[in-house]
Parts: structure tokens; sequence; C-alpha cells
């Protein structure tokens, strides 16, 4: 079968041309094949030859413009350039083994079949040819075509070898089972189960690439299922392992944790692609087997949580080399508030609650109450509905709030050096004290959110506090 006209970006008669002059076979290979045939988008693509990769790479640059920069890697021996919207990637056809404690492979020259069978599943280790005697002809040595038809992630060859040699292949395979909604093989999943200790050697940074792309996924609990049934979850996530199980005394029992924040994940990734936010999904509720508690009369309790689980998410963050900057601190910031919205109606909705929630939340507001929201999942529709509807109440006041009183990244009308400069301080605790005092009135709705009487009340806070103030009004 000719794919020829499946070969839709510009790229493909360039690096023809340039093959054809340097008298290299060029094929295109790996996922973008297994895309093109499922006809899904990629801006990946990568070229091999039998040849010098990146001699390939200058040559087909060279035809399409003299100023196009091309990126060489020749440790790796590999070239890259993008053009018209796509990352254009130049290999020679290679071979490779590996040693057991690394996954950095020995590399040596081989042929197109050495190339696919070094490639980690069926389904990418096709090729088309570019050139030569049979251009356009798809060759799959490994059958991946039908395993795509029959949605089966499988190795290319012994998969106990495949995932010793390379162990972050293993989350490749849940994370494309996760993507195309295919199933694992039953072979490939055992020697996953059996090689998933090895997942040691691959670095946070990697696992935590692939374990992302499975988050960004319409339906992320299937990749997380897969991984803890494989044994790679508690290799990297064991706190997610804790949330397991029912405990039951007196015929008093609460829900899974496990599974409902699997359905709430599910629910954000389903309304959002932010992926920041599926993770405040992940871990909002990763404190509750160390504060569980039972009460003979009111059954069990999991008080303060958030807060416990806020300061969790930052040693999970740590370990696993995610981002600890503003990432981190709007994943905390979700996790400490995500009880707020439902407190609100429940304890008598108040417009000084609300100026709070508005205050902490800042710009994060939205991305809170989507997150609230998804955090609901009973089995009881009326339930559901009773709850949704509360949220309603919450929004509806929060805009009322947000029009009169623009409290949204809202800050004091005083600062610290507003405060020094009053009483003649030094940096010291009482000037973070008097702030609270009066950001904590406005809030409340004791004064008006002016400067003058944010600053009437700072001198009295001052006072209160046993210190003389400069002036009693301000200049």
């Amino acid at each position: 079968m000719g794919y020829e006209k499946n070969l839709t970006h510009p790229i493909y008669p360039y690096v023809q041309r340039a093959a054809d002059q340097l008298g290299y076979d060029a094929y295109v290979v790996g996922g973008v094949v297994r895309d093109i045939i499922m006809k899904r988008h990629n801006t990946d693509i990568d070229i091999v030859t039998v040849g010098s990769g990146i001699e390939l790479a200058k040559a087909t640059a060279a035809l399409i413009s003299p100023d196009l920069h091309v990126n060489v890697y020749r440790n790796f021996g590999t070239a890259q350039f993008h053009f018209e919207g796509s990352v254009i990637e130049f290999v020679g056809a290679r071979r490779e083994s590996y040693s057991r404690d690394s996954r950095k492979p020995i590399v040596e020259d081989g042929t197109l079949e050495d190339d696919q069978l070094r490639r980690d599943f069926t389904i990418n280790a096709m090729a088309i040819s570019l050139n030569g005697e049979h251009p356009f002809t798809l060759l799959d040595p490994f059958n991946g075509l039908q395993d795509i038809a029959d949605k089966i992630i499988r190795t290319p060859c012994d998969p106990d070898r495949t995932f010793s040699d390379d162990p972050l292949r293993m989350m490749r395979a849940v994370r494309f089972a996760s993507q195309l909604n295919f199933n694992i093989h039953p072979d490939t999943f055992e020697a996953i189960q059996r090689n998933a200790y090895r997942i040691e050697i691959i670095s946070q940074e990697r696992i935590m690439e692939e374990f992302n792309k499975i988050l960004h996924c319409i339906r992320p609990s299937r990749g997380i299922k897969l991984l803890d049934e494989s044994g790679l979850l508690a290799q990297f996530m064991p706190e997610l392992i804790a949330l397991k199980g029912v405990d039951n005394i007196n015929g008093k029992g609460h829900k899974d944790n496990y599974l409902h924040t699997l359905e709430v994940v599910d629910n954000v990734a389903m309304s959002s692609t932010n992926v920041w936010l599926v993770w405040a999904a992940l871990l909002h509720d990763i404190a509750k087997p160390v504060t569980k508690r039972f009460d003979p009369l009111h059954g069990w309790s999991f008080h303060g949580h958030e807060v416990v689980g806020a300061k969790m998410a930052s040693k999970i963050f740590h370990r696993l080399k995610l981002p600890v900057n503003e990432r981190l601190k709007y994943v905390q910031k979700l996790i400490n508030l995500h009880l707020r919205p439902i407190a609100l109606v429940e304890d008598n909705i108040t417009d000084s609650a609300v100026r709070r929630l508005l205050f902490e939340a800042g710009d994060d507001i939205d991305d809170l109450m989507m997150l609230c929201e998804a955090d609901i999942t009973s089995k009881n529709s009326d339930k559901i509905k009773r709850y949704h509807k509360n949220f309603e109440i919450v929004r509806d006041k929060m805009i009322e709030i947000e029009e009169k009183d623009r409290l949204r990244n809202w800050q004091p009308p005083i600062n610290g050096e507003d405060i020094m400069q009053a009483f003649n301080l030094q940096p010291c605790r009482a000037i973070g004290d008097i702030k609270d005092v009066v950001c904590n009135a406005i809030l409340d709705g004791d004064i008006e959110n002016t400067r003058e009487a944010a600053y009437q009340r700072m001198i009295e806070a001052g006072i209160s506090l046993g210190y003389t103030p400069i002036q009693a009004t301000e200049k």
C-alpha cells in the first residue's frame, strides 16, 4: 500500500530530494507514522536514514533555505530544525545495547531493521520509505498496523528485555494506553509488573514528564489505575496508595478516598487542560490517611487535612522534582482552600467570609470553584443537585462582593513601610501583627476600604500593642 497521499507535510519532498542527492535511503519512522495511520495530529517528525542523519539534515535544510538553522547534537548523532510548525529530527539508523544499571545505550550504526527493533512498541516501530526502489511503502515488521486495529500496546521483542533496557518505557506504555485508549497486551503488562522496581534508575524529571502526559488525558484515572496495578505508582507516589480502603467501626465507615480522588481528577480533567489544577485535584485529600480519626458519636473525621495536605504537597513536589515556584504555591493554595466554598453555604454565607475567600484565592478563585464542584462525587443525585445549587449561591455572592469591593488580588491600603514610619520601628513581628489587624478589619467590614480608615485603624492597633505613634493622624 502506498502512503504518498498520507504524507501531507511539506518537509517530505525536501527530504526525498536531499536523500537522493546523498545516495541515502530515508524513512519517516515512529510516532508520526502511527499518527498518520490513526489520523492524529503530530508536530514531531522523525527521519531515519541509513547514513549520516546530521548530513541529511543539513542537506535538507539547504534545499529549503540557506538561512534555516540546524541544531546538531554530534554526541547523539542527531540533528533537528523547525519547519512549518513541526520539529524535524534526523538520525542515522542504529542498534543499541544496554548495561543493567543505566538506561544510556551503547550505540552503533545499524540497518533500518536494527532501528525498528530498538523501538519501544510495535505501533511506534513502523516506517514509511521516502525514496529508493519502493518509495512511500509501509515497513511494518512487527504487525504494528494490526495492533493499532486491535488497540493493543505491545513490545516488538521480549518485553522483559525492553523494560530492563529502558525502564522509562513502562511509563510510556501506560501513557500511550491512556492517550490512545488502548489496552496493554497481557504479556507486556506482566513484564511491567515484574520490572516495576527498575524505574528507580530513571530520573524523577523523566518519570514526571510521562506522568504529566497521563494527567493531561481526558480520563487520567485509567492511567493512574494502570500505574497502580502494575506496581509503578507505588515506586514514586506511595501517598496515593495510602488513600485506598475503607475503615468500618461500629457500622460507621468512610468513603474510599483513593477512588474518590480518581473521580475528582477525571472531573477536573474533563473541564480543564491546566495540568496543575489536575495536580491539585490529585492531592486535595492526600492528608486524609494521617488526619483520620474516629469518634463513637460522630464517626470518622479528617480535621485539618487541607492544611496538612498543603504541607505534604510541598514535600511531594520537591521529591518528584516538580516546579517548586508558582506552580507549587498554586497547588498548595487550592488544597488549603478547597473546603471553604461549601463551608460558606453551610455556615450561612456572610459578606466578610466571601471577602476573605476572594482575598485569599485571588485570580485562582475560578479554578478553586472548579475543583470544589469536581469534589462532589456523591452517587445521590438529590445531594449533588443541592451542592451545585449551593455553589451557585456562592458564585452569585462573590460576583456581588467583587463588584462592590474589588477584593480579588487586593492589597491593604497601608503597608509595612507605613507602619515602620508611623511608629519609628525597625523590621519586626509587630509590623505584621498591625497589618493583620487592619486587613481583618476591612475584610470583616468593620472599616471602609480606604487609606484614611486603614491608617486610623493602624494607629489604634499600634497603640493597643504598646507602641507610641510619631503622629496621631496621617499628614
